[in-house]
């Protein structure tokens, strides 16, 4: 996965990650290319810098610093050789590449009566690298299943930023196609899935095809705006359940009212530390009213990436035990398994 990620990017840069430590390598989510600024890299909330050579710093003046043809470089791949096609991605702020994986874009921004319009002068990337972990919702999704009326939930996956949503997301689309997750007929659990893949982040497809296993009975909308892609798909595909990432817009909580009412399932996520803090954001309020989500799963803020906190139902009781971690660990934390670096220990006293 980090070899692909790095055939993006120009080659000075790329030069420099390939001689980053391995353990940053497996275990990184983000890197940070700015104009004439540190590279970076993330790592489940952890950080560091590299210096010309690859090596770890936490030393900003001894840090490798992308030029500003660097930067017009990486524009210019990620776009494939043409900006002027990739308007609608650049007024997003974001560019997704084949992998799944998204480039967030800082620049300055061209409104049009008073909305971006496009990003010009673009001079800050960031990568987040996409990760597909088979297995890793496979202690989840049981805990979604209404034994007495033999569906699933209706379900809202919940975490801060860069906690193993998308991750579990995909798996847990990937576990309902097939309906193998709790042994015994298979048929009798396994549905026909719908997922509306805004950023082409959770199934990551190629030419309409997914590049990641989402499972054999499963149907990708790709790069279609949430709320428009979950109505086509109930007029046109007949989903047993829908699968959507980030839900934000009002528009998005009235689409899936939609489904709701046309007897759909749906499995979402949305930022937030946990549901109260959801519950508060105006364009989602209703769904809480409605007590739509029967199911509310809360990933840990910390600690391992994709880690569940608890599961609690519509009330807000709490309907499963917390668990320490997914079945499979979507990433180490920071200073865990691949533990922090001899430079990390010794810089971090001095605050540099």
């Amino acid at each position: 996965m980090w070899n692909a990620v790095l055939e993006w990017l120009p080659g000075s840069i790329r030069a420099v990650l390939a001689r980053a430590p391995a353990d940053w390598a497996a275990r990184a989510e983000e890197i940070r290319v700015r104009d004439g600024r540190p590279l970076e890299i993330v790592a489940a909330g952890d950080y560091t810098f590299l210096d010309p050579e690859g090596r770890p710093t936490l030393r900003g003046e001894a840090a490798f610093r992308p030029t500003r043809d660097d930067c017009l470089k990486l524009l210019d791949r990620i776009t494939n050789h043409s900006v002027y096609t990739m308007e609608e991605q650049l007024r997003r702020g974001y560019i997704t590449v084949q992998g799944g994986h998204r480039i967030g874009l800082a620049g300055r921004a061209a409104l049009e009566r008073g909305s971006i319009r496009t990003l010009q002068h673009i001079g800050g990337f960031n990568v987040r690298i996409a990760r597909e972990v088979r297995g890793c919702a496979s202690s989840l999704v049981p805990q979604l299943w209404d034994a007495e009326a033999r569906r699933l939930h209706h379900t809202l996956i919940v975490s801060p930023p860069q906690r193993g949503k998308t991750t579990l997301l995909r798996d847990a689309a990937r576990l309902v196609s097939t309906g193998g997750w709790a042994g015994g007929d298979r048929r009798d659990r396994a549905r026909k899935v719908g997922i509306v893949d805004e950023r082409s982040e959770i199934a990551a497809s190629l030419d309409g095809r997914p590049t990641f296993d989402v499972g054999p009975r499963t149907d990708v909308l790709d790069a279609c705006p949430k709320a428009e892609g979950m109505m086509l798909l109930i007029r046109a595909l007949s989903p047993e359940v829908l699968v959507v990432d980030e839900l934000g817009r009002t528009e998005d909580a009235e689409a899936v009212m939609e489904a709701l009412h046309a007897g759909i399932v749906v499995i979402a996520t949305a930022h937030g530390r946990d549901a109260d803090e959801v519950r508060r954001r105006p364009s989602l309020a209703a769904l809480f009213e409605a007590r739509v989500f029967t199911r509310i799963v809360t990933l840990a803020a910390s600690g391992p990436t994709g880690a569940v906190l608890d599961v609690r139902d519509a009330e807000g009781r709490r309907v499963a035990p917390a668990a320490a971690a997914p079945a499979r660990p979507l990433r180490p934390a920071a200073g865990g398994a691949y533990g922090n670096t001899t430079e990390r220990s010794r810089e971090g006293a001095s605050g540099c």
